[in-house]
């Protein structure tokens, strides 16, 4: 999420550094989801779960905890009330109902972070809510004001180039523009909706190649074959997937040996 300056014969040139996140936390009672343990020392930042589309009280603690282990940015996930769905199927929300579906679940995982000693860094929205906030003004509005009135030092990770990073940049958030290794894109730079062939990527070397465009080009090659410009802050990976542990590893390692991590 910053750069650093290396000198050539040529003069300074930028090297983009980026952070690493990944969801995760999002087990609960005796149901599990992904292999964070396996993944966590892979990453700089994790977006823990907070209990309403995955994620409870105990699985927070014990994230927490495992991230403060690893010195790992710790942030909250919040997503729609729909433990059953995950929170990934859309429904209708009132820019009041995600205001406060935020706020209490920002302050479920700062209590949990501050009883071991740490603090939230950043937030991002899980699943529906990331996406539907994604273009939608009055939702990006209202979960901006929500992370500003809970803590306005927090930065939020939202989709690259979207609307709702623009609007949360307007009304004075720090803003991490989130781009996606295992996913495809389309021509307006949205991610390609889940179910749609191609749009999970897991080949690491493919994930990799797409990366190393986004940092050195400033654009994503969409499924259509168009390049897209794009702002790249933060990378995703998606802990629940097949080999996350694998696939985050690979990543990581790719990207040291690119200077890039």
């Amino acid at each position: 999420m910053h750069s650093i300056n290396q000198a050539t014969k040529e003069g300074a040139i930028t090297v983009k550094k980026l952070d690493f996140n990944c969801d995760m936390g999002e087990s609960y009672g005796g149901w599990t989801m992904g292999n964070d343990e396996a993944v966590m020392p892979h990453i700089t930042s994790v977006n823990i779960a907070c209990g309403f589309h995955g994620g409870d009280a105990h699985i927070m603690r014990r994230t927490v905890a495992n991230a403060i282990k690893h010195h790992v940015h710790i942030g909250a996930h919040p997503g729609l009330n729909d433990l059953p769905g995950f929170g990934r199927r859309p429904f209708p929300v009132s820019p009041d109902q995600a205001y406060d579906m935020v706020v209490v679940q920002l302050g479920a995982l700062a209590a949990v972070a501050k009883t071991q000693g740490a603090w939230l860094h950043h937030v991002k929205t899980h699943g529906a809510l990331y996406n539907m906030a994604a273009h939608n003004d009055a939702l990006s509005q209202a979960i901006a004001q929500a992370v500003l009135d809970v803590d306005d030092t927090l930065v939020l990770y939202a989709l690259a180039n979207s609307r709702q990073a623009h609007i949360a940049q307007a009304m004075g958030l720090q803003v991490a523009h989130e781009v996606f290794a295992d996913r495809s894109y389309q021509d307006d730079g949205t991610l390609t909706p889940r179910g749609t062939p191609g749009a999970m990527i897991s080949d690491p070397q493919q994930a990799i190649q797409q990366l190393i465009c986004m940092l050195e080009k400033g654009h994503v090659i969409a499924l259509s074959g168009k390049p897209v410009p794009i702002q790249a802050d933060t990378l995703c990976i998606h802990g629940d997937q097949p080999g996350a542990a694998a696939f985050a590893q690979q990543i990581n390692e790719a990207l040291k040996r690119q200077g890039l991590l």
